[in-house]
């Protein structure tokens, strides 16, 4: 009997400022072939979602981690959310700095604490206490992805994610990034709040990117779940009229959300949107562009 499974991931959508995007393609097919490897061997949703994010963090080609852009004041302040659809539990961290990957405090977050999120300092010292690895010099540990000299308006929407359905019939979702360039200290965007950029239960799992105060404001992630589950709507459909409902507020984005039957559904409206699927089917996609 063939395994069921599904993957997907995501670099951030919006403007796509370098049309070679060959480095963020070969990095993603990697980390599609790995997460679909580590899925048919029996490895848990939750875990792969992690350890995908985890090396887009790293990896210094997405505004997520290694790549995030400095606030106002020159710091680095990184958010991350995790969510276990099985059990809906979640964990997340906002305006986190000095550790080198948010998504794994974020799962501590979930699994060490009777907590949902921790923010700033707590955060910081919270992941330190835990023993995760520290950034010890920040301006040559980041590699910002985003010019120095560029309108905050105008960058490219930063953040990284992953989705998973495992052969156990869990979902999971994950979202990390570093914000935007010369936000304010402090701001915090979608990804870390549960229900606007990252969720998880037994019909869906979703990791959005965009403009996240307006993801923020129209709860995409969560309205997903909920035109599935109360309107009837399919994974293509609730993806796409919850998108849209954000877009109508002005903001633009995509995301990506595959549910328990292994149906991916990776809507985006703008630019481009980097992106590799596995679907239930095996079928394999990665691309940046409109197709």
């Amino acid at each position: 009997m063939t395994k069921l499974i599904a993957l997907a991931l995501h670099g951030g959508a919006g403007p796509i400022r370098n049309p070679d995007q060959s480095r963020e393609i070969a990095h993603m097919t990697q980390l599609l072939d790995c997460g679909e490897r580590d899925l048919l061997a029996g490895a848990a949703a939750i875990d792969v979602v992690q350890q995908v994010i985890g090396e887009l963090e790293d990896a210094g080609l997405y505004i997520a981690g290694r790549g995030s852009s400095p606030n106002r004041n020159n710091e680095f302040e990184l958010d991350a959310a995790i969510m276990d659809g099985s059990r809906r539990r979640a964990g997340s961290v906002c305006a986190l700095q000095g550790i080198k990957s948010p998504i794994a405090v974020a799962r501590a977050v979930m699994e060490e604490t009777p907590h949902v999120m921790l923010a700033g300092e707590g955060a910081s010292s919270f992941a330190r206490q835990q023993g995760f690895e520290q950034i010890d010099d920040p301006r040559t540990y980041f590699t910002p992805i985003s010019p120095a000299g560029a309108n905050t308006d105008e960058l490219s929407h930063g953040t990284v994610g992953c989705v998973a359905l495992d052969i156990s019939g869990n979902l999971a979702a994950g979202t990390s990034t570093g914000g935007v360039l010369n936000k304010i200290p402090g701001r915090v965007g979608d990804s870390p709040l549960i229900g606007a950029g990252t969720w998880a239960d037994k019909r869906v799992a979703v990791s959005c990117t965009g403009q996240g105060e307006y993801f923020i404001r129209a709860a995409v992630a969560v309205d997903v779940s909920a035109r599935m589950t109360y309107g009837g709507f399919s994974v293509d459909a609730a993806s796409a009229g919850a998108l849209a409902d954000m877009q109508r507020q002005g903001g633009d984005g995509g995301l990506i959300a595959v549910d328990a039957r292994g149906r991916v559904a990776m809507p985006f409206l703008s630019d481009g949107m980097r992106r590799a699927v596995r679907h239930g089917d095996g079928r394999k996609q990665i691309a940046v562009f409109h197709e």
